[in-house]
């Protein structure tokens, strides 16, 4: 499998909006395309407008595999790039327990936007 990085602009008007399509995106990959992909992460965006978009980690079999996923689950693609490799330029304080959501994510009834994303993590 190759690495891939999915850009999704302003997919979502809510947060709550965005949740329910992270729920659904793990549910399509894991039951429908186990062998094709495997989502990895994904980074919640700030967008105009009080909207939500996400760049989102994969790896997969193709291109095509991860537009079927989103074509499955409902997910907007708005660009796919494949991932040459990986940099790290040093510890990331905010990943020590593995895959975890924002909490303004997580809980969207109780919405937490910040003006530093940094924080916000």
């Amino acid at each position: 499998m190759n690495g891939y990085g999915v850009l999704r602009r302003g997919g979502w008007h809510s947060y709550a909006d965005l949740a329910a399509a992270l729920e659904r995106a793990a549910h399509v990959a894991d039951e429908q395309f186990p062998d094709d992909l495997r989502w990895l992460r994904s980074y919640v965006l700030n967008e105009d407008r009080g909207q939500a978009g996400t760049f989102c980690v994969y790896e997969a079999i193709s291109p095509e595999a991860i537009r079927r996923h989103a074509a499955h689950a409902r997910l907007p693609v708005d660009e796919i790039v494949a991932i040459a490799g990986t940099l790290i330029a040093g510890h990331d304080p905010h990943n020590t327990d593995g895959w975890r959501l924002p909490e303004h994510v997580a809980n969207p009834a109780q919405p937490q936007r910040r003006s530093n994303d940094a924080e916000a993590w």
